[in-house]
């Protein structure tokens, strides 16, 4: 793996992780790299030729980099449980309103006295791995509780974003979403990643894309130095022009060679809401 070898690890939500996180840092002087949680998909792959490279018609990755060529995949599946939700009925359409934008599927409803409400949906895993927790405490107060157990596989369209900084791809940075939602977490990645990578000297293109297609992209600006400032009362036209050519030429071969530094947060950050 680009990052090292690493460990799964779960968190009862993003506070808990980023207090664990902290403590390692404090405590033991280690300063580990939190990346996005992801979930084991499904897929079925056509052609006996392509059967025989993966070793077999069905195959399993949770990791974007391993993601197939759609190309030569007749489905894809995505692990789903059944979430058992109970909270305070005041908070009823907040948290339908929250597993319905998670893709959820509702159930069941029933009262457990004038109080509090049962709710029960069918859930993708990976709309709630990352801050569904946390969502939920959020709009109900922390009153909510929220279980789930393993309700098996669905099938499901699939695609992988890539995130691609002057052109070049970041693996580290690659997702998988269904299709109904790239649109708009490719706008979220791309705005997010605006404001943590930070300025260079150079034009930093934010683009997030599935296979060829652009879906969202951003400028990072870069640090301006007024150099017609050497020149005296404004200068001549021609002189000014020269120097201003030349900053832009030199901007241009620094975007070409230059590295971005991405902060370690980047990983986790990039996915929040």
């Amino acid at each position: 793996p680009a990052l090292g070898l690493g460990w799964r690890l779960g968190f009862l939500g993003l506070l808990h992780m980023e207090v664990f996180s902290q403590r390692l840092e404090q405590e033991y002087g280690a300063a580990p790299i939190m990346t996005a949680p992801s979930v084991t998909y499904k897929a079925t792959i056509l052609g006996a030729k392509n059967i025989k490279e993966y070793g077999g018609e069905e195959i399993t990755f949770n990791n974007p980099a391993h993601f197939p060529n759609p190309q030569i995949v007749k489905e894809f599946f995505e692990p789903m449980v059944w979430g058992t939700i109970i909270t305070p009925v005041k908070y009823l359409g907040p948290v339908m309103a929250l597993c319905l934008e998670k893709r959820g599927v509702e159930q069941s409803t029933k009262h457990l006295d004038k109080d509090r409400i049962v709710l029960q949906f069918i859930l993708p895993l990976s709309e709630i791995i990352i801050d569904f927790h946390d969502a939920l405490k959020s709009v109900t107060s922390g009153y909510a509780s929220f279980d789930y157990e393993d309700h098996g596989y669905v099938s499901s369209q699939l695609v992988k974003l890539n995130v691609l900084l002057n052109g070049r791809p970041v693996e580290e940075l690659s997702t998988i979403v269904h299709c109904m939602r790239a649109k708009d977490v490719a706008k979220h990645m791309a705005h997010k990643l605006l404001d943590i990578i930070p300025r260079q000297q150079f034009l930093v293109a934010i683009q997030v894309a599935v296979g060829a297609k652009v879906l969202a992209r951003e400028d990072l600006k870069p640090y301006r130095k007024d150099v017609s400032s050497r020149l005296k009362s404004g200068g001549d036209v021609q002189r000014r022009r020269k120097l201003l050519e030349q900053q832009a030429e030199g901007k241009k071969k620094l975007r070409l060679i230059g590295n971005i530094h991405l902060p370690r947060e980047t990983f986790i950050e990039v996915l929040k809401r």
